[in-house]
């Protein structure tokens, strides 16, 4: 078994879970982030299996923490903890060729505030963040799973968005932003009706994007053919 396989595994008790967000695809590895896992795991990566995360441990220090899900390949996570050395920065994928284009990077930048789960994200909220501890949680470009018989599959539900409730502190910022505009409208309704948060931009509105948010390649091409990104503000206020 590779270094890889043994990352990202399920816990026995996990393996008859409800539907999840993601599938599993394949995906080409190259030797550089072969290597990254071997030399860089060790410092930047943390394991679902060692329960609750220890920030000061994890980090050598205490500071505004950041929680981003489904990263990709990781380049605006680099960017972000790169452009705000204040802030830790813990991202969450399932995607081996993306976390080690992540950690690959991390590593060529010596950057300190930044670690990694390769795991399913609600495993790793449940088991390894402490409540109230999150001053950000990052959503950004979603699967939309755009087939109504797929819609179920959508990480953003009422019970996952309390969960996350749950993690952040109060006067903490559930960040969400997607290109599809059904998903963005079910990320609204499920957002205005949830216990705990309210919109920063008020009501039915979607907000600009914050510049702390880097515009990805993939938005860059998306507003030449005319494509919109909505971006969603909510604040968790008890």
């Amino acid at each position: 078994m590779t270094l890889i396989q043994e990352t990202f595994k399920i816990k026995p008790e996990y393996k008859n879970k409800p539907i999840r967000s993601y599938v599993i695809r394949g995906g080409r590895i190259t030797d550089a982030q072969k290597k990254a896992f071997d030399h860089a795991w060790s410092r930047y990566g943390l394991s679902l299996f060692s329960g609750r995360l220890n920030q000061q441990a994890a980090f050598g220090r205490q500071a505004p923490l950041v929680v981003e899900v489904g990263f990709g390949m990781g380049d605006s996570l680099l960017a972000m903890a790169r452009a705000q050395p204040d802030y830790d920065f813990i991202g969450i994928e399932v995607h081996s060729p993306g976390v080690g284009r992540l950690i690959n990077n991390a590593i060529k930048e010596n950057l300190g505030n930044l670690r990694v789960y390769m795991a399913d994200a609600i495993d790793v909220f449940n088991d390894c963040i402490a409540d109230d501890s999150l001053t950000r949680f990052q959503l950004y470009f979603p699967d939309p799973w755009h087939k109504k018989k797929h819609n179920k599959r959508r990480i953003v539900q009422p019970d996952f968005m309390q969960l996350v409730r749950r993690k952040l502190c109060v006067g903490g910022v559930s960040h969400m932003a997607t290109d599809w505009e059904p998903y963005a409208e079910h990320m609204m309704e499920v957002m205005l009706s949830a216990e705990g948060f309210t919109n920063q931009h008020n009501g039915y509105c979607f907000a600009p994007k914050p510049n702390y948010r880097p515009l990805t390649k993939f938005e860059r091409r998306g507003e030449r053919l005319g494509h919109r990104v909505w971006d969603l503000l909510f604040e968790k206020v008890r």
